[in-house]
């Protein structure tokens, strides 16, 4: 699209832009009306082929798209993850109202995993121990990573080669003790 024909519709919209300002309407009406006519008019600008639009690198961790799952690993007799309000993490057979995790990007590929009813957030220290903080921070983020068998793998991006794992009996493992080869750290999210 060359430059004559992308301004083409800015003019245009300019045109009408000010032929409703020139109509004989209430000022209350003519002021609404131009608000829309304005409003419209910077949303065409926003959209203008070829424009970059710049992007927030210091936006809050909430911009992404949330979605609401269970992390199910299939260890044992097969448990979800469950954040309790005391900031335990472990896991539980059954569903409950600790097991519901809010799970929201950050970045490309990293998440963070939010309890819902406890409002914790899932963080891994430096020892590759689970808790559940109350603040989100560096430890809260997570490499989601699409293993072949169509099960996740999440990393610490705060200690690389840290994994989130479920023993056979539900507790949590230690991060610097499994890997993404292991079955204890393959989770399904789950509706």
């Amino acid at each position: 699209m060359t430059g004559q024909s992308a301004f083409l519709p800015i003019l245009v919209l300019g045109l009408v832009c000010s032929l409703v300002r020139c109509a004989p309407f209430s000022g209350r009406q003519n002021t609404t009306l131009e608000r829309h006519w304005e409003t419209l008019f910077s949303r065409s600008l926003a959209r203008i082929p070829g424009e970059k639009r710049e992007i927030s690198r210091d936006s809050d961790y909430l911009m992404g798209i949330k979605r609401l799952r269970r992390l199910y690993c299939n260890v044992g007799i097969g448990f979800h993850i469950q954040v309790l309000p005391d900031g335990k993490i472990n896991g539980v057979h059954n569903e409950n109202r600790y097991s519901l995790l809010e799970i929201s990007p950050v970045e490309r590929g990293v998440v963070t995993l939010f309890g819902v009813r406890s409002g914790l957030f899932v963080a891994m220290n430096s020892k590759g121990k689970l808790y559940g903080s109350h603040h989100f921070n560096d430890e809260c983020k997570f490499k989601e990573k699409l293993l072949a068998n169509n099960y996740n793998a999440y990393e610490s991006a705060a200690y690389p080669g840290m994994y989130i794992g479920l023993s056979k009996t539900g507790r949590t493992k230690k991060g610097n003790r499994v890997s993404p080869a292991m079955t204890v750290t393959h989770f399904l999210p789950r509706i």
